[in-house]
């Protein structure tokens, strides 16, 4: 399943990496440079879609698979559940037309 590589990366099967998952340190492309997924982030279903276009075999992180129990400490609720808070927009002035 997970084996050590070089630079203490851990190599993660595409395999893997199902929809829902998440790792406590950012995952990186098997270049080991691209990041492809960040630290505590749900794996979509358009990152299997490139995974499986892309043609990768194998992902490399410095983390492990996290729980949705393990994120409560790290990240507010708003996070974890992919809700971002917006600021609220100021209204914009009209402008007159130049003719």
């Amino acid at each position: 399943m997970l084996e050590t590589v070089k630079k203490n990366y851990t190599q993660v099967q595409v395999s893997d990496i199902k929809i829902g998952v998440r790792y406590s340190a950012p995952v990186f492309f098997d270049d080991g440079v691209n990041m492809f997924l960040a630290e505590g982030k749900t794996a979509k279903q358009y990152h299997m879609n490139a995974l499986k276009k892309w043609n990768i075999p194998y992902l490399l992180t410095f983390g492990h698979v996290i729980a949705d129990e393990d994120l409560t400490d790290k990240f507010d609720d708003a996070e974890i559940n992919g809700i971002e808070e917006l600021e609220e927009l100021e209204e914009l002035e009209e402008v007159e037309s130049i003719d």
